[in-house]
């Protein structure tokens, strides 16, 4: 796979799929109805190829070749710093850690990256409510998955994937034992969403709130 090489995630082939099945049905009928007023058939196709591009680039998956690098954290999504703050966390570690959260809109890619390399100690998911993302309820309450990386230095860091209030499901590939590489696919999440990401308190961070991160491109912090 070279960079910059155009890709369909594989989360979204049936969706596709079947939104492509629903709009052709909903224009050959829109045809029959507006055969003799064409302005109104011309619309609806707009709309519906307008619709399916959105859905298209939403499942895009562009590649982000990166080589390792041990003292680096790699955002692990797209999207807009919207935490950056010391926090208890109490799902795994059950003490205090410098909590990097990132908005995803559903204008972002959405897959999910390993923002450093070593091996999963540690998943876990939870269904919950469908509070908006940005809400820092979301973290606790909501529908989430959880992932520990241990790097080989023994930094262990937990990747959180939230859903927000439309995200229909959150996907992660993540299993207990998993030996990764910084930048590999972590999961997915669909629709509306943010990832949070909990470090030791004393990380050295490189990124300032409300910036716009990239994936496996944009390094959070330095590892001291």
């Amino acid at each position: 796979m070279t960079a910059g090489k155009f890709r369909i995630h594989r989360e979204g082939y049936k969706i596709i799929a079947g939104v492509i099945f629903v709009l052709t049905l909903l224009n050959i009928t829109g045809w029959m109805i507006w055969r003799d007023t064409s302005v109104y058939h011309y619309i609806a196709v707009g709309a519906s190829l307008l619709v399916l591009l959105f859905i298209v680039m939403f499942f895009r998956a562009p590649a982000r070749p990166l080589e390792p690098d041990q003292l680096l954290i790699y955002a692990p999504a797209d999207g807009k710093i919207v935490v950056i703050e010391e926090t208890y966390e109490k799902e795994y570690f059950r003490d205090n850690r410098l909590q990097i959260s990132i908005f995803m809109s559903p204008f972002n890619m959405h897959s999910n990256r390993y923002p450093i390399s070593g091996t999963v100690t540690w998943t876990h998911y939870q269904p919950g409510k469908k509070y908006h993302a940005r809400s820092p309820k979301s973290s606790e309450l909501n529908e989430r998955s959880s992932v520990v990386v241990k790097s080989e230095s023994g930094t262990e860091i937990l990747v959180r994937q939230v859903a927000g209030a439309v995200a229909r499901r959150i996907v992660t590939y993540s299993k207990k034992g998993d030996k990764v590489s910084q930048g590999d696919e972590l999961g997915f999440i669909k629709f509306g969403s943010r990832v949070d990401i909990f470090l030791p308190v004393d990380t050295e961070v490189d990124v300032q709130m409300f910036e716009q991160v990239r994936a496996s491109r944009t390094i959070l912090a330095k590892v001291i």
